[in-house]
């Protein structure tokens, strides 16, 4: 059985007012199968966004407690957690 991770995104000129700019929370078995959730979700809605960073394996507790912490999904969950909405 595969492990699960927790990826965060940050983006390079997110669309404006957008949770996208404060980046995205996905949960997949690898790098490679994240980028397939991203692409098939995230990517859909807002065309394909220049990534400027990942961190594998994200503490969410060290994400922005103000916006994105109180509007998380399911972290132990295959697929986008922030924004919520593209299950």
């Amino acid at each position: 059985m595969s492990l699960l991770h927790r990826y965060w995104y940050t983006f390079k000129g997110p669309p404006p007012f957008n949770p996208l700019g404060l980046g995205c929370g996905v949960t997949a078995y690898d790098d490679v199968d994240a980028a397939k959730i991203l692409a098939a979700t995230i990517f859909v809605k807002h065309g394909i966004l220049d990534v400027e960073a990942v961190v594998e394996d994200v503490d969410v507790r060290g994400l922005d407690k103000h916006h994105v912490i109180p509007n998380i999904g399911d972290v132990s969950r295959r697929g986008v957690w922030f924004p919520q909405g593209y299950y």
